[in-house]
């Protein structure tokens, strides 16, 4: 599984950014997908997740500004962020979930900056 985040940038507090995974797979469906973040020093924490029939959950201190959701049809799954603060900087990571295996994927990450 390859995946590739992209999206992350420079943004000021009060603002939105949209990140996107592309995950190379055959089976798309066969993946829940996960965005996660981890902040310099601390740990990689999750965010958000989408199954494959679109069931979603969220961290509970980030449900209401973050939203997750994906496009079965091009193997992508995307994570709206608004109402950015500065505790929101961080790398953010794609993971997919095999749902049998359980085998976990990570994508490289990109860096979302939130200035205030």
């Amino acid at each position: 599984v390859q995946l590739q985040a992209s999206g992350g940038g420079l943004v000021q507090a009060g603002g939105s950014l949209r990140l996107s995974c592309a995950a190379s797979v055959s089976i798309f469906s066969f993946y829940t997908m996960n965005w996660c973040r981890q902040a310099p020093g601390k740990q990689r924490d999750l965010v958000a997740g989408v199954t494959s029939d679109g069931a979603t959950n969220y961290a509970d201190s980030l449900q209401g500004r973050f939203t997750v959701s994906r496009d079965n049809a091009k193997n992508t799954v995307y994570l709206q962020m608004n109402s950015l603060t500065p505790e929101d900087t961080a790398v953010y990571y794609c993971n997919a979930r095999h749902i049998i295996t359980r085998w976990d994927s990570w994508g490289r990450g990109t860096l979302v900056t939130v200035s205030s």
